[in-house]
């Protein structure tokens, strides 16, 4: 039975898919076309329909299934109307029950050859079509953006490995909208409740997005010391003051953060960028000058500028990204005193597209250890 409340209004590209697959699972089961399928969101959850426009057989006992992803009103999301596609057919030899199979469009992590999907979208379609799979077969499923390569020539995927189309990401099914004040007032609520919670011993870790919130429980970080940001760093950064928290550490890609050693505390592209110049003023305080310096401010991303920087001068770069996460805790520090609140430590550890940790502040590296010791 679907849930009979107003659904929400806007989910993340997996969401689309899911739905898709289970109007494609049920077409190779015989039943009749549903155009508003229930999803369970969340383990436990009641079903909330996701809508779907339509379901087609194909040679070779494919069937093929539409959605259009829809991210809600006022946020700023290029998978808006985008059709999503998935092809589905029954398999009955050996082999994973789910085999999962990136079509045109969806991201390859390129180190490994497998779709890139997060643990929440892997486990939405496996809860939601494991159900329909009979015993004696297992079901592959072909997943298709027919404009996702295109698409995620204007993402930073690229920078995080992840190769010919959009990653499949995401840890919860509404979009949270990082530069509108309602994915504040999420963050402001997710802190208060971290700090709140039994066994707070005054330590947080912010991260940026989805990357971080994936890798720091890889690091030994515990979920219970996350909060994601998204481009809200400066309200946050004092709200954690406020709050009580005695440190905080900053975990997030290196491009992103980068505009906080300029003193950028809203990080959203629309607002601010300015990274070229904060990075080639921070690399001529190290010595860098004259073509090499013109050079390194010329480069298309803060990725490519600094690994064609450690090309030429490994030392140098990796004294420059010392410098950057050192200076992202210094101006950290003055933002806060700015506001009165100059109590709270605030380190700095970055990762590159590869999800290698590639700096740490003076504060941040000592903070990240002492956090995840008993994962280490």
């Amino acid at each position: 039975m679907v849930d009979g409340r107003s659904a929400p209004t806007g989910f993340i590209l997996p969401v689309w898919l899911a739905a898709a697959a289970r109007a494609a699972v049920q077409g190779l089961r015989g039943e009749p076309f549903d155009a508003a399928q229930p999803l369970q969101l969340e383990p436990g959850a009641l079903p909330t329909p996701v809508p779907v426009e339509a379901v087609a057989p194909l040679a070779g006992g494919w069937v093929l299934a539409a959605a259009r992803a829809d991210p809600g009103p006022d946020v700023l999301d290029l998978t808006r109307g985008q059709p999503v596609w998935v092809q589905a057919r029954w398999r009955h030899d050996p082999g994973e029950r789910l085999e999962l199979v990136a079509g045109e469009g969806v991201g390859v992590v390129a180190a490994a050859g497998v779709p890139c999907l997060s643990t929440y979208a892997r486990e939405l379609l496996r809860r939601t079509l494991e159900p329909l799979v009979p015993a004696d077969r297992r079901l592959e499923l072909q997943l298709v953006i027919p404009a996702g390569r295109r698409l995620a020539e204007r993402t930073s995927n690229a920078a995080f490995g992840v190769v010919d189309g959009l990653a499949l990401i995401g840890t919860q099914a509404v979009v949270q909208r990082s530069a509108a004040p309602d994915q504040l007032d999420a963050a402001l609520k997710a802190l208060r409740g971290r700090v709140r919670a039994p066994g707070f011993d005054g330590a947080l870790v912010l991260v940026i997005g989805e990357n971080g919130l994936d890798l720091a429980p890889r690091l030994g970080v515990g979920p219970h010391l996350l909060v994601k940001a998204g481009n809200w760093l400066g309200p946050l950064l004092v709200a954690a003051a406020e709050a009580g928290v005695n440190e905080l550490l900053l975990f997030g890609y290196q491009g992103k953060l980068l505009k906080l050693a300029g003193g950028i505390f809203h990080t959203h592209h629309h607002l601010a960028d300015g990274r070229a110049e904060v990075l080639t003023a921070l690399a001529a305080l190290e010595g860098l000058a004259g073509p090499a310096l013109a050079q390194l401010h010329a480069m298309p991303t803060v990725e490519a500028a600094l690994a064609g920087l450690e090309d030429q001068d490994a030392g140098l770069a990796e004294r420059l990204r010392c410098r950057i996460a050192a200076a992202i805790e210094q101006r950290s520090g003055a933002y806060l005193a700015r506001y009165g609140q100059d109590g709270m430590a605030v380190g700095a550890v970055l990762f590159d597209r590869s999800r290698r940790i590639c700096a740490e502040g003076p504060r941040g590296g000592a903070l990240l250890r002492r956090l995840a010791e008993p994962s280490l």
